[in-house]
């Protein structure tokens, strides 16, 4: 079960466009699992933004002077992110966690490509160290805007067999897509897996490539989460089912590690039709 953290920061780091904060997070580390999250809560108790705001688990410690503490990237672009993107050395901080479904692994040792969108590659990097763990070769694909927005470049290169980098400005490897090179790293490792975290149109193009060469796909996905537990119902998507039969899933709770050619991405924001219990049109 997720519990209530009041922790510490204990340091934040400016990393290209963006900053790495650790706080202590008491018992995280024990329960956390690649693709988990923490939602922190912006300001104190008689401040506070009523909604918090999700962040990947970037890296967690369970050892220390300092305890647990657990590590998330923060890109600074609106009141909630600045405020966490500015706190300091010894500030409190608030994180619920550790929450959601996490990646799933692989039961036998097989190449998988893990695929990183700008800050969103942050799970990906605890995943390639379970992945390795089992026996399963790792190639990573990492991009981005431009270069100053690309991380974990050099974590990346240690612990895979080949990095393969993209900006859609040309600033840092290849210019183009991640999909630009992703046949053909799917094609060279012999890739049965492909596990994806970034915005919601690299997601999507990622699965559709993954199905073409015929090999499963877990997204991340990067849909708002006002709560983080499954209460308010703000993050729900369109996800079909074994069964064929689509469900609007919460993607804090049954996600946000989802099959990606189970997602509609297309209909991401709707419910579709044929969804169940979904309101029939005319009321009848």
């Amino acid at each position: 079960m997720p519990i209530v953290h009041k922790g510490t920061v204990v340091d934040v780091k400016k990393v290209g466009s963006y900053f790495v904060l650790t706080a202590t997070a008491a018992d995280i580390p024990k329960d956390f699992k690649p693709g988990n999250f923490v939602a922190v809560a912006i300001g104190d108790e008689r401040s506070s933004l009523i909604l918090r705001r999700a962040f990947s688990i970037y890296q967690v410690n369970d050892r220390g002077v300092y305890g647990g503490t657990v590590d998330i990237v923060v890109s600074p672009h609106g009141p909630g992110t600045d405020y966490i993107a500015n706190l300091k050395r010894n500030d409190p901080i608030n994180l619920v966690g550790p929450l959601g479904k996490p990646f799933s692994l692989p039961k036998d040792p097989v190449p998988c490509v893990l695929v990183g969108g700008g800050y969103g590659a942050a799970p990906l990097f605890t995943l390639a160290e379970a992945l390795t763990a089992r026996g399963c070769r790792v190639d990573f694909i990492l991009g981005a805007s431009t270069q100053e927005k690309l991380f974990g470049m050099l974590e990346a290169r240690r612990i895979s067999t080949t990095l393969s980098v993209t900006t859609d400005d040309g600033t840092s490897g290849v210019m183009g897509r991640v999909t630009d090179v992703l046949p053909d790293v799917i094609k060279k490792s012999g890739a049965a897996v492909v596990y994806a975290c970034g915005p919601m149109q690299m997601l999507k193009a990622v699965s559709e490539v993954a199905t073409l060469h015929g090999i499963v796909s877990q997204t991340s996905v990067e849909e708002s989460m006002a709560c983080g537990i499954g209460v308010c119902m703000t993050c729900v998507m369109p996800i079909i089912g074994e069964d064929g039969v689509t469900r609007m899933l919460r993607s804090c709770v049954d996600g946000p590690a989802f099959r990606g050619d189970k997602v509609r991405w297309d209909e991401v924001g709707t419910i579709p039709a044929d969804t169940w219990g979904a309101p029939e049109i005319g009321g009848h």
